[in-house]
Parts: structure tokens; sequence; C-alpha cells
């Protein structure tokens, strides 16, 4: 698999949103619904989006730097087979012997002769000790490796605020053209993962997974603060100062709510019941911060201020020792 930061076009040292502006870039040329007849294309958006995932996620890329994850997010192998950067032999630095002694191959003069190493390490090669049947690893280099399940395939999908909240069913479309109804798990939060299985890539032992990430859209007005949803209000001066009953927005439609008499901006109201569900499936509050809004050029209200001139109003900035 091509390395993860190649596969999004970017350099091993780019921030993260360098890595956010080309997989955003990338997603949008390569998304399924624009290439129904291009499995290509919906193949590499696939990669794409696991690329995106693991280097977005700071333990994941750091783990990735240092070669001890690959482009699947899976350990490596301890030994390091195949080489790889570091020197010695591969991944997983030098080899070592029976006893845990540092060993590396060496230049010059005739080539190294390791076959005592894997006999140390696995019994011998090509069954050296006991034939195939010898040792932990009896046949070392000759037993074929089990089947596989195919690979799991990443997809991202956008969940607007409301439908988080309220843990809506989305759809999601498959490289392939399918489409899957999901289910939102409680307490979603932005980055989870849902697994679907065998709605991977196919292999000799079965399918792999598709790995649906979470991404909860921003809302323009809703702000999320753990299960609890807040909302500034803008309420009139004359709905604060006498009392009021106004139409405010939850993630469930509107609702109809009491202004209290001689409301201040910052005034708190609190509706059970409309926040994010929660992991126990009870679903939080949504806080309702009044801010009185006083209307610009209003000569009359400014005649009646003059004429009032802030009787009985005391020092609101009081508590402030000023």
């Amino acid at each position: 698999m091509a390395d993860l930061y190649s596969t999004l076009g970017v350099a091993r040292g780019a921030s993260e949103a360098d890595i956010k502006k080309a997989y955003r870039k990338l997603a949008k040329e390569l998304h399924p619904d624009k290439n129904k007849d291009n499995p290509k294309a919906t193949e590499r958006f696939s990669s794409v989006t696991q690329a995106y995932d693991i280097l977005t996620d700071k333990d994941k890329r750091a783990q990735y730097d240092r070669g001890e994850i690959d482009e699947d997010g899976n350990p490596k192998m301890p030994f390091g087979f195949g080489g790889g950067p570091g020197g010695g032999a591969g991944r997983g630095g030098p080899f070592r012997g029976p006893n845990g002694e540092p060993f590396e191959f060496t230049g010059g003069g005739e080539a190294a002769d390791i076959s005592d190493l894997f006999e140390g390490l696995f019994g011998g090669i090509g069954g050296r000790r006991g034939g195939a049947g010898g040792g932990p690893f009896g046949g070392f280099g000759r037993r074929s490796a089990p089947p596989q399940k195919g690979a799991d395939v990443a997809y991202r999908l956008e969940v607007p605020f409301e439908d988080a909240a309220t843990l809506k069913g989305q759809r999601v479309t498959l490289s392939g053209g399918k489409t899957l109804d999901v289910k939102l798990p409680k307490g979603v939060e932005d980055g989870a993962k849902i697994r679907l299985a065998g709605q991977g890539q196919a292999g000799p032992a079965g399918n792999g997974d598709a790995i649906v990430t979470i991404a909860i859209k921003p809302h323009r007005f809703f702000r999320r603060e753990g299960d609890h949803i807040r909302l500034d209000l803008p309420v009139s001066l004359d709905e604060a100062v006498l009392g009021a009953k106004v139409r405010v927005p939850t993630v469930d439609g509107p609702v109809v709510v009491s202004v209290p008499k001689g409301s201040s901006s910052g005034k708190v109201l609190r509706l059970k019941g409309k926040g994010f569900a929660g992991k126990s499936g009870a679903r939080g509050d949504q806080l309702v911060t009044l801010m009185v809004e006083v209307p610009e050029g209003d000569a009359e209200l400014a005649k009646f201020l003059e004429g009032w001139g802030g009787k009985g109003k005391g020092n609101p900035r009081a508590s402030l020792g000023v």
C-alpha cells in the first residue's frame, strides 16, 4: 500500500490543516456518488479516507511515523521482515539472537551466514531440526499462510448536528453503490467509528468490514457542551422587562418558553431533555442564555430614560468593586 502522506499528496511534515485541506479536495473529486461507474475512483476514495483517519489521529500518526503501525493501522511484525528504514533487519531494527544479543549484517568478505541465528530462533530453516514437523516453526519458509479476510474499507459520514443529538438513523453509500441504513450509537461523539461487518473487500476467508467514521457537522447557532446544548437567544427590551412567551428553536423543533419579568442578559433558562442522547440513553438539557437587545435610534425610549433618570436601578457593577 502507498505511503499515507503520498496517498493524500502532502509532505511527511504537513500540518493537520494541510492534511484536512488535501483530504477535502480529494474526497470531493473521488466520492462514490460522483464516480458510480469508476470503481478505481471509489477504491482510491477509501484509501484517501483511511489515510486521513490515521494522520488526523495524533497518537496513530506518531505510531505510523515511528514505523510501529502500517497503512491500515495494524501493528507491524516485531522483527520487521522485508526491510525498511532504520537499518539492520528492517522496520523492527536489528535482529536479536536467542539470548537477546543484537545481530547486524556486516559488509565486505563473505556474506554473513545467518542459518545459526534462525536455528536458534525457530529451530532451523526448512526443518533442520526434525524436518517439517521439528520445532515450534517446523518447516519454516515452506508452510503457506492461512487464508486472509478481505481488506477493511474506510468511509467518512457527515451527520447533521440535530441528527446526532436525537440519534436519527443515517444512510451510508458503499464504494460499490450499495446503500445501508445505520444506527448512531448512544453518546455518539465526533470521530466515533461504526463497524459494518462483511461490507469490506472480498477475500479468500470472507469479506472485510466497512469502518465508518462519524463527523458531526457544526451548527450555526447550537453549541454542544457534553450532553447539553447551549443557545444564545435574543429577546427584545420589552420582552425582558415585561416578560413574554417566545418561540425557542431546539433540535426537536421550536417550543414556547416563558421569559420571566425583569430578565437581564445572561439569564439562563433550562429546557429539560432537549440535549444530546448520552451513553445511558437519557438526554441532556438545552441551556438558553437570554441576550437582551436594545433598539438603536429609538427617540421615544431615549426620552423616557432621560426623564426616568435611572431611579431605583442601583449600581449594576457593585459586585465588581467599582
